[in-house]
């Protein structure tokens, strides 16, 4: 089977790069996306448009280069697209809870056509085409996974939950996209996976075995916490899965670690708690500092005591200490993200900001729900005006520029009903 990359140069704010090339779940996105196919494929190709694919006699596989979908999503799609010998394309049923609650946000890609939703991810037996791509309807199966019950201020119900999938399908069209790639369809997806193993009899076996081997709690066996060589982890340190940590990497005295993956080389210093989160290669977490649902690209720092949820940091960024991402928006309406020129809803109840690659973020300051940072910002503040409230960007306030540094404007108050 050959693989046809349709490119994508969408650059994805506030990162200022395509999808292709931003981290999701500690690799590259065409780095995850040929790993994946490295099994199916012999060799790929890439193309502006279906135009531009010369004819071919032997199967097809055809994907947009900003899509993330994971291996049982790859699978399914590909096992039954042969077993038809038919044009397929990928679609998703209107109901179904993943799609429709979170990914379908924020969207272009996905197309509906009828009672489906379109995804780009195509198969064909041979090129060009006899026929046009019949729907291949692949079913997600979310589990409905509760963190926590909150007050009913925040959630209609009381209880925060996510539609969890099984089979992920990610097209990333904004930097939400990224976080539930991470986030949704990253540890969530794989405690989706275990709660199901646990159903087997020798998943039950093998986890038993290791509870009576290393006499803890099962969920903090190696059955379901996977440790790279040469780490250094503190006895004190609590881990527990499913969590994936890398190689080289140093865990301190008192870090809580749950649900997350931990590239190479990676510094979390004593104190530190991360959940369901991703903390990429080279990263370094100094005493203390929090996250929560939150993307670390490669060698991202987050200094002590700093507080974020729902977060996606680009590559060799700092943030300073004691600075908080808020996450939920007081006003009680939905949390909105400037997104191709307009306010959109995000569709989480929750969530925090983005920060691009190269940035620098002082200490102390306030970030609202959903704001962006542009790549290769310093930002400080002054006169003790520390809240950014709006995205902050070189478009946008050319005015608060001065040899590459962005100021908070202490005479921006802002208006509430363009942020609300």
């Amino acid at each position: 089977m050959r693989k046809i990359i349709l490119n994508d140069k969408r650059r994805i704010p506030p990162f200022n790069e395509p999808a292709r090339d931003l981290r999701v779940l500690n690799k590259p996105l065409w780095l995850h996306q040929r790993d994946l196919l490295a099994r199916y494929c012999s060799n790929e190709f890439a193309v502006d448009s279906f135009e531009d694919i010369p004819p071919y006699d032997d199967e097809l596989l055809i994907y947009r280069a900003n899509i993330y979908f994971n291996e049982l999503l790859l699978q399914t799609f590909i096992e039954k697209a042969r077993q038809g010998r038919s044009p397929y394309r990928v679609a998703f049923r209107l109901d179904d809870p993943t799609i429709s609650q979170h990914i379908l946000h924020l969207q272009t890609d996905l197309k509906r056509k009828a009672d489906l939703y379109w995804g780009d991810m195509w198969y064909y037996p041979r090129w060009p085409a006899e026929a046009e791509p019949a729907p291949l309807i692949i079913d997600s199966e979310p589990l409905e996974l509760g963190l926590y019950n909150v007050p009913r201020y925040m959630v209609d119900t009381g209880d925060f939950v996510f539609q969890a999938p099984l089979r992920a399908f990610v097209p990333i069209c904004s930097w939400v996209h990224i976080l539930l790639a991470n986030t949704l369809c990253g540890p969530y997806s794989w405690a989706v996976r275990a709660l199901k193993e646990q159903r087997r009899l020798s998943f039950k076996l093998k986890v038993a075995l290791h509870v009576i081997l290393e006499r803890k709690h099962y969920l903090r066996t190696r059955a379901l916490v996977k440790i790279g060589k040469r780490c250094n982890i503190d006895p004190t340190a609590i881990i527990e899965g499913p969590t994936q940590i890398g190689n080289n990497v140093t865990i301190g005295p008192g870090a809580v670690i749950a649900q997350s993956l931990i590239g190479d080389n990676v510094n979390i210093m004593q104190g530190c708690q991360i959940f369901v989160s991703v903390v990429s290669d080279g990263c370094w977490l100094p005493m203390r500092a929090a996250l929560f649902a939150t993307t670390l690209m490669e060698n991202a720092t987050v200094a002590q005591n700093a507080c974020l949820q729902g977060c996606v940091i680009g590559r060799n960024s700092f943030v300073g200490a004691n600075t908080c991402f808020t996450d939920l928006n007081l006003l009680g309406k939905p949390i909105r993200t400037m997104h191709r020129g307009r306010l959109q809803e995000v569709g989480l109840p929750i969530v925090g900001g983005a920060v691009g690659h190269d940035c620098r973020l002082g200490s102390g300051l306030v970030i609202y729900p959903a704001r962006t940072i542009e790549s290769g910002t310093i930002l400080v503040y002054r006169d003790g005006y520390t809240a950014i409230d709006r995205n902050v960007s070189r478009r946008e306030t050319p005015d608060l520029w001065t040899r590459g540094v962005a100021f908070t404007n202490p005479n921006y108050r802002g208006d509430w009903d363009e942020w609300e």
